[in-house]
């Protein structure tokens, strides 16, 4: 894997929501990093974002698509940008990719990405309609090399 490599050279979109190191606790007996382990931080970067643009409390109602594209590894520095790509009545769907920072090496790898649906919901768990607004945070797409810093 080299700089020219396009899941180094791409940049992330989205903004960062969660930063976490891969440990060994979240391995698998090879030294990779169980996908459970990743699709739970990416359900919560993914959560944040979501619960931004709904001014409150978020449940998640789907994940429509997930694409390993690298392992991740123990020592590995995960990064979680969430960029909202669809807003419903009381629904809000939200694109996370995951980054990963191979510190041995110095260089970012997009690892993984998908994309989840959250709904709004109440003090009591029901459904409420979302908050008028813009759809996220504002911001350009950053490049996961001056998040790493």
């Amino acid at each position: 894997m080299c700089p020219s490599d396009p899941a180094v050279a791409a940049v992330a979109q989205g903004d960062l929501a969660i930063k976490a190191l891969a440990m060994p606790r979240d391995s698998n007996p090879g030294g990779d990093i169980f996908g459970g382990w990743i699709l739970s931080q990416m359900d919560v970067a993914g959560a944040i974002m979501a619960g931004v643009r709904a001014a409150g409390r978020v449940a998640t109602v789907g994940i429509e698509a997930m694409s390993f594209h690298m392992p991740v590894r123990v020592g590995d520095v995960v990064s979680c940008y969430a960029a909202v790509t669809r807003l419903g009545t009381t629904s809000i769907t939200v694109h996370v990719e995951v980054w990963a920072l191979r510190r041995a090496k110095g260089v970012s790898v997009k690892v993984t990405e998908g994309v989840f649906t959250y709904v709004a919901i109440d003090a009591a768990g029901g459904k409420r309609s979302l908050p008028p607004g813009p759809p996220g945070p504002p911001g350009p797409p950053v490049s996961p090399a001056s998040q790493e810093a």
